[in-house]
């Protein structure tokens, strides 16, 4: 294990690993523990007692956050030519179609999310393999395939975001900043875990939410109390 240096050890010190803390308690010592010169984000990590492999038993969805994530999200928003006034008047980054399917048909993908119509969904199907491994791909159950494309791209700026349980039953999705107030972490944090408690699979057995733990980047995590699992 590499060596911590004098602010990291000053860090774990302030976190009681044999203890979980209540949310709001959490996201305060987040806060406090997090010391790095940029604006870290903050994650939730949510173990669930799913097994992935199942499809009845596969979780995701998505959330919008109360106080947003505090990232400025890119938006590709790929339309037909009577969709793109709409779609640049609520606030996509890119806009159009042909042009940046031959981008990311040569490897571009420099963007966050992408928006796009259910008939233009035959066109990206192709492009599968490039989008795909980057968490790109439209899918009309995150409401990134729609044909209110001004809603979706609205709703994206405003901080909603899409999670999905990973092969090891666990959710990682960043909730904010560490420059949010730890009311906002509180608030954000919680919407995502009330969210997935509403999702819990009828063929779930057993505890549903085994752990959460939150952190910041470079920070030790944190568990936290959930009391509705």
């Amino acid at each position: 294990m590499a060596k911590l240096t004098k602010k990291q050890k000053e860090a774990y010190a302030k976190v009681d690993r044999s203890k979980s803390y209540d949310l709001a308690a959490a996201s305060a010592l987040v806060k406090d523990i997090t010391n790095v010169k940029f604006d870290a984000s903050v994650d939730l990590a949510i173990r669930l007692g799913v097994d992935p492999r199942k499809a009845n038993q596969m979780v995701r969805g998505v959330v919008t956050l109360p106080h947003g994530t505090g990232k400025d999200v890119k938006v590709l928003a790929l339309v037909t030519p009577d969709k793109e006034a709409e779609a640049t008047a609520a606030g996509a980054d890119y806009v159009g179609l042909d042009e940046y399917l031959q981008k990311i048909k040569g490897g571009w993908t420099d963007v966050d999310v992408i928006i796009t119509m259910p008939s233009v969904m035959g066109k990206l199907g192709p492009l599968g393999r490039i989008l795909g491994p980057r968490g790109l791909m439209p899918n009309p159950k995150t409401g990134t395939v729609t044909m209110d494309v001004a809603k979706a791209v609205t709703d994206v700026k405003a901080g909603k975001i899409d999670f999905k349980v990973d092969k090891t039953g666990i959710v990682h999705a960043a909730i904010g900043k560490v420059s949010f107030d730890a009311k906002k972490i509180e608030e954000n944090a919680n919407e995502l875990i009330q969210t997935i408690i509403k999702l819990k699979p009828t063929t779930a057995k057993g505890t549903y939410v085994k752990s959460v733990f939150i952190s910041s980047t470079m920070s030790p995590s944190i568990a936290v109390e959930v009391k509705t699992v």
